[in-house]
C-alpha cells in the first residue's frame, strides 16, 4: 500500500495541474470530531522529512483566512508542532510544516470552540498557531530571504474533504481566482455574464464566481427535465463583469408561463409590485424562474426566450428548452423540497378575500348601522362610529371624533358626504368627508366582520395652517373602562388620569370590562403587528411627531376619555397628513367553557408523544414543538414531513388531535429555498451583523441576522436560525405551506410562539385550515420579556384563535387580580387560557378557569395538573356555568375583599374555587345565594377533597371560615 501513495499523490497533483490546480472535492465517510473545524485538505508526505512544503488551492470565501489557525495532525491524530506559514488568503494556504514521517496528513484550516446551547451557539474560530520554533526555522532556512520552496520536499494534496455534505462548499462556493476571472473577463466583450444553472446547484456566492462556471463558460441557452404539472424552477446568474448594471429587466418570450421571482412579485397584501435590482460591478445576482408546466402538457422539448437587460446595457437572451417527460407529477413537486417548486408560494393569494370565515357571520347594514357576530355600530355623517354596542352593552358615551384645534380652538368640521363604497359579506367600506376653515378631513373606513374597524383620516389644507393638536378621542361609558392596558400601562384597573409619551415598544392600548371594550391601535409607521424584541419600529410619524405626540385618559364620573394626540405642528398650503388607526371591539367571541374544561393540552417540547395512559388523564391534544426528533427545524417542518405524519396518524389513531410549532420570525439553515430567498435581497431575511455558528459564518458569511440555534441528532446536524425580516412574501409562502400541512401531514393545527405577523395573516390562517379541515385549532403562547405585555400585543390575533397560553416569565404570585384578568386569564376577551411559568398559581388560576398544561416542566417545578383534571371530570364542570367575582349576580362571594371566589354551577350543586390575594393568612366566610345555585340551605353538604399539591381533604360546613394561606386558596364541593 505504501508504494500506492506517492503514485496517486502525483495523479492528483497532475490532475490538478490540468483543472487549474483544483483539488478533488469529498465528503469525509465519518464526520470527524466538529471542534477541528468543517473543512480539512488531505495531503500526503512521500519520505520521512523534517520539513514539507504544502500549497494548498483551496479557494475559500471565509472572512480573514489568516486569523484562522492551522491544525496538522497525521493519521493517528497526533497534532504537528511546527508550522511556517509563508501565505494564507482565500486562494491558497502556502506553508511549511514538520511532519516526523512519511504518510496522510489532515490540514484543518477553520478550527473553532465553542458551546451548544438551547437557544443559541457561543464560540469563535481559533486564533493563529504558536510559531514555530527558532531552531527549526533556522536548520531549514526558513527565516532567509532567499528561502526556496524547490529546495523543500513537497507534500501533494489528494483531496479536500467537509466533515459532512451539508459542510461542503463544493462546487457552488469553491471560487475562481483572480487570475482565472481576469482571462474570464479579457475573453470577452460583453459587460455582463450569463450563468443558467439547474436548480440542483442553487447559486451561493455574490463575490465572486465559483470555479465551476470557469470550466462551464457563460451561456445564451439553458435545458432541463420537467414532469407533465410540475412547476419547474431553473436560474440563471447575471455577473457584473466589467460595470455596475442598473435596474435589471426580465421579458419572456414564448407560449410558457414564466415568473421571475427576483425582479417582482405579489406582496403579502395581493397587490403585484416590482423590484429594483442593481448588480454592482463583479458582482453576481441570481435571477430565480418558475415555469407553469400544464397537467396536460405534450411530452417533448418546449422552448422559450429569457431576455436580461439593464438601463446602462445591451439586453441578452437565453435560450430556454425543457424536456417534457411523459409522467404525471400530483402535487406540482411541492413533497419534493429539492425541485423549488414552492417557490410560486411566494406570489400566493390563498386566504385572501371578503368572506368571512366561521364563527363568524356575515355584516348586514341597515343605513349607517352594521351588524356583526358581536354586536352592531352606527356611524355618524363624518364617519366615525357614534355608538357601539357589544355583548347588548353601549360601549360608547358619546361618538368617537377626531379634532383639529388651531390657536382659535376646536375646529368646527362641517361634514358633506358619507358613502359607502363596499357592501361585501365581510367587509363593509365608506368613504366621508368634511370642511373646517382653510383645511378638509377625508374619513376612509371600514369594518370587517370580525368587528375591527379600520381608519385612515387625511387633513389637507387649503392654506397655511398652525395646528395645535390633532387627536383622536374615544369616550367610553365608565361602566364599560373597568380595565386598560397599553401604553406604558401593565394590564389593571383604568386609572382616572394617565398621560404618556412615545417610548418603547408600544403603539396600542385596550380599554374595557369583561362585557365590553375596544382595542385601538395607531398605525403608519413601517411595521404594523405585535412589537417583539425583534421588531422595534420608529413611531407613526404623524401620531408621533417628534415626540410632540402621546396618550392621555381622563376619567369623570360619566366616561372615560381615551385620547391619542400629536401636538404642534405648522402645514403648508396644499400638504396633507394621514392619521391612521385600528379599532377591535371586545369581546371578539363568545366565551366556550365548555372547549376550555375538555380540549386540554399535552405540551412537552422535547417529547411530544404522551404515554397510552396520559390519555386517561382526559388529554385531548398535543402540541409538538420545533427541536425534537418530530420536527427538528425551525420554522420549516417540511423537512421532517415523514416524521410528523406518522407521529400524526398514530395519535390520531388514539383519539388525539395534533398541533405543530410553525412561524414566522426565524427560518432554519436548513432550508433548501434558503440561497433562492438570499437573491432576493433583504426582502426575506433581515440584514445584521453575522456571526454565529460556524456554518452560517462558512456559508452566508455576511448580512444575516443570527437567531435561534438548536443541535439536531447529536451534534452531527445542526439548526442555526437566521431572523426573517418583516412583512414580505414569506408570508405567502407560509399560508401556503399552513394549507399543504394540513392537507398532506393532516395536523390539526398550529402552535404560534410569540409571532410576529399581523392580523391579516391570522384571518387568512385560519381561511386556509378552514377551508382544509374545519375545526382546526390555533393556539398562541408569548413571553411578557419578549412583548411587553402579550395580551395587548395580540389583540388583534384574538378573534382567530382558539386557546390563550400567556405567562413564560409571568409572576403568579404577584400579579394582583385585576392583572389576572386582563393580561392572563384572556376573559374580557372572549377566550380562556391555560398558566405556564414554573406551574402558575393552581388556586388563583381556577378562579379565572385555568390550570397549566401536562407535562410542563418549567424552572425546575414539575406541574401536574391531573389531579385538578380529575375534580373536573367528577364534578363534570365541562357542562356547569361559570359564574366568576367579577359578575355583579356572581353566587358566592366572600367577606373579604382579598379573597375571591368562582362558582361552577349546576343545577343543585356547585364546584367553589377561593383563592387569595391578601398579604397574611386569613380567615374567611363564604356568602351564598343559595337560590342562584338551586340548593336549599338546610340541606347543603360541603366537601373539600384531597387534592394532590392543592388541597388536603377536610370537613366543613356553612357556617365555617376557611383559613387560608397567602397565594393559596380551595376548592369547595357543595350539593
Amino acid at each position: 500500500m505504501k508504494s500506492i501513495i506517492p503514485f496517486f499523490a502525483f495523479l492528483c497533483f497532475a490532475i490538478g495541474t490540468l483543472h487549474a490546480q483544483i483539488p478533488p472535492y469529498a465528503v469525509a465517510t465519518t464526520p470527524w470530531v466538529e471542534e477541528q473545524g468543517n473543512h480539512r485538505a488531505v495531503i500526503t508526505v512521500a519520505q520521512p522529512a523534517e520539513a514539507v512544503y504544502t500549497k494548498i488551492h483551496w479557494r475559500r470565501r471565509d472572512v480573514n483566512p489568516h486569523e484562522k489557525r492551522l491544525l496538522i495532525t497525521d493519521e493517528k491524530g497526533v497534532e504537528v508542532a511546527n508550522i511556517h506559514r509563508i501565505n494564507i488568503d482565500n486562494e491558497v494556504g502556502e506553508f511549511v510544516f514538520e511532519p516526523k514521517h512519511a504518510g496522510v496528513f489532515y490540514v484543518y484550516y477553520m478550527p473553532f470552540a465553542g458551546k451548544k446551547n438551547i437557544g443559541w451557539w457561543e464560540g469563535k474560530y481559533l486564533t493563529p498557531e504558536n510559531k514555530p520554533h527558532q531552531a527549526w526555522l533556522e536548520k531549514h532556512r526558513l527565516v532567509a530571504n532567499d528561502f526556496e520552496a524547490k529546495l523543500l520536499p513537497q507534500a501533494s494534496v489528494l483531496k479536500i474533504e467537509s466533515r459532512t455534505a451539508f459542510d461542503s462548499f463544493y462546487p457552488m462556493e469553491v471560487g475562481a481566482t483572480q487570475a482565472e476571472r481576469k482571462t474570464l473577463i479579457e475573453s470577452t466583450n460583453k459587460n455582463f455574464l450569463l450563468f443558467p444553472e439547474d436548480r440542483t446547484f442553487p447559486v451561493r456566492m455574490t463575490e465572486n464566481i465559483p470555479y465551476r462556471w470557469i470550466e462551464q463558460k457563460p451561456a445564451n441557452v439553458f435545458l432541463g427535465k420537467a414532469l407533465r404539472n410540475e412547476y419547474y424552477a431553473f436560474q440563471i446568474a447575471v455577473f457584473a463583469a466589467k460595470k455596475e448594471l442598473k435596474n435589471l429587466k426580465v421579458t419572456f418570450l414564448g407560449n410558457k408561463k414564466v415568473t421571475c421571482f427576483n425582479t417582482g412579485g405579489i406582496d403579502a397584501d395581493g397587490r403585484p409590485f416590482e423590484k429594483k435590482v442593481d448588480v454592482a460591478q463583479g458582482k453576481v445576482q441570481t435571477l430565480w424562474f418558475g415555469v407553469d408546466i400544464a397537467p396536460n402538457e405534450k411530452p417533448g422539448k418546449n422552448s422559450f426566450d429569457v431576455t436580461i437587460s439593464a438601463e446602462n446595457e445591451t439586453p441578452q437572451t437565453v435560450k430556454v428548452t425543457l424536456d417534457v417527460l411523459n409522467e404525471l407529477l400530483p402535487d406540482r413537486g411541492d413533497s419534493e423540497p429539492w425541485r423549488h417548486s414552492r417557490l410560486r408560494w411566494l406570489n400566493s393569494t390563498l386566504g385572501m378575500d371578503d368572506q368571512p370565515v366561521a364563527p363568524y357571520t356575515a355584516l348586514k347594514r341597515n343605513g349607517k348601522q352594521i351588524s356583526y357576530l358581536m354586536g352592531e355600530v352606527s356611524l355618524n355623517e363624518s364617519g366615525f362610529p357614534a355608538s357601539m354596542k357589544v355583548n347588548q352593552q353601549n360601549l360608547l358615551r358619546n361618538p368617537v371624533v377626531f379634532v383639529v384645534e388651531t390657536e382659535a380652538g376646536v375646529e368646527k368640521i362641517t361634514p358633506s358626504s358619507l358613502r359607502f363604497t363596499k357592501n361585501s359579506a365581510g367587509v363593509i367600506a365608506w368613504v366621508a368627508e368634511g370642511k373646517g376653515r382653510g383645511f378638509s378631513l377625508r374619513c376612509d373606513g371600514s369594518m370587517e366582520f370580525d368587528g375591527t374597524l379600520m381608519y385612515k383620516i387625511r387633513l389637507k389644507t387649503e392654506k397655511p395652517l398652525n395646528i395645535k393638536d390633532a387627536r383622536l378621542e374615544i369616550p367610553v361609558e365608565k361602566a364599560n373602562a373597568t380595565y386598560c392596558m397599553g401604553m406604558g400601562l401593565p394590564g389593571g384597573f383604568c386609572p382616572t388620569e394617565y398621560q404618556w409619551k412615545w417610548k418603547g415598544p408600544q403603539d396600542s392600548y385596550w380599554i374595557g370590562s369583561v362585557k365590553a371594550g375596544l382595542q385601538c391601535e395607531m398605525l403608519g409607521a413601517d411595521y404594523t403587528g405585535p412589537l417583539l424584541n425583534l421588531y422595534h419600529p420608529a413611531p407613526p410619524s404623524s401620531w408621533y411627531n417628534t415626540n410632540k405626540g402621546g396618550f392621555r385618559i381622563l376619567s369623570n364620573d360619566a366616561q372615560t376619555l381615551a385620547t391619542t394626540y400629536s401636538g404642534e405642528r405648522t402645514m403648508n398650503a396644499g400638504e396633507s397628513l394621514d392619521f391612521s388607526f385600528r379599532l377591535l371591539l371586545t369581546p371578539v367571541k363568545k366565551q366556550d367553557t365548555y372547549d376550555q374544561f375538555t380540549n386540554r393540552y399535552y405540551h412537552d417540547g422535547n417529547k411530544p408523544a404522551p404515554s397510552l395512559k396520559d390519555l386517561a388523564s382526559g388529554i385531548k391534544i398535543t402540541n409538538v414543538h420545533h427541536a425534537n426528533p418530530i420536527n427538528p427545524y425551525i420554522n420549516y417542518p417540511f423537512i421532517a414531513v415523514d416524521s410528523m405524519k406518522n407521529f400524526v396518524d398514530y395519535w390520531h389513531s388514539k383519539g388525539l388531535k395534533v398541533k405543530i410549532y410553525y412561524t414566522i420570525r426565524e427560518l432554519t439553515n436548513q432550508v433548501p429555498e434558503l440561497w433562492a430567498l438570499r437573491s432576493l435581497g433583504d426582502e426575506i431575511f433581515a440584514v445584521g451583523k453575522g456571526g454565529g455558528f460556524p456554518w452560517l459564518r462558512e456559508h452566508l458569511v455576511e448580512h444575516y441576522d443570527v437567531q435561534w440555534f438548536n443541535k439536531i441528532n447529536g451534534y452531527e446536524e445542526c439548526d442555526a436560525a437566521i431572523r426573517t425580516g418583516g412583512k414580505s412574501r414569506w408570508y405567502n409562502y407560509y399560508i401556503n405551506g399552513l394549507q399543504w400541512l394540513v392537507k398532506n401531514v393532516d395536523i390539526d393545527g398550529l402552535y404560534l410562539d410569540d409571532v410576529a405577523f399581523d392580523r391579516t395573516m391570522l384571518k387568512r390562517m385560519r381561511k386556509v385550515m378552514n377551508a382544509v379541515k374545519p375545526g382546526c385549532l390555533l393556539d398562541l403562547h408569548s413571553n411578557t420579556g419578549f412583548s411587553k405585555g402579550p395580551a395587548n400585543q395580540y389583540t388583534e390575533y384574538f378573534p382567530y384563535l382558539n386557546k390563550l397560553w400567556f405567562g413564560e416569565s409571568f409572576n403568579y404570585d404577584k400579579m394582583p387580580p385585576e392583572n389576572w384578568m386582563v393580561e392572563v386569564s384572556g376573559i374580557p376577551f372572549g377566550h380562556m387560557g391555560d398558566m405556564l411559568h414554573s406551574g402558575g398559581n393552581p388556586w388563583r388560576g381556577m378562579v379565572y378557569g385555568m390550570t397549566v398544561r401536562y407535562p410542563w416542566f418549567t424552572e425546575g417545578v414539575s406541574c401536574d395538573p391531573r389531579d385538578i383534571w380529575k375534580i373536573w371530570d367528577e364534578f363534570d364542570i365541562a357542562h356547569a356555568k361559570m359564574s366568576g367575582y367579577w359578575e355583579e349576580n356572581c353566587p358566592v362571594k366572600t367577606d373579604n375583599e382579598k379573597v375571591l371566589a368562582t362558582a361552577y354551577v349546576h343545577q343543585g350543586k356547585a364546584l367553589i374555587s377561593v383563592a387569595s390575594w391578601a398579604s397574611e393568612t386569613v380567615k374567611v366566610k363564604l356568602n351564598i345565594d343559595w337560590k342562584a345555585i338551586g340548593i336549599d340551605p338546610s340541606k347543603a353538604k360541603f366537601t373539600i377533597p384531597a387534592v394532590k399539591n392543592f388541597q388536603q381533604g377536610q370537613p366543613f360546613s356553612k357556617e365555617g371560615a376557611l383559613e387560608i394561606a397567602p397565594t393559596k386558596g380551595f376548592l369547595l364541593i357543595v350539593d
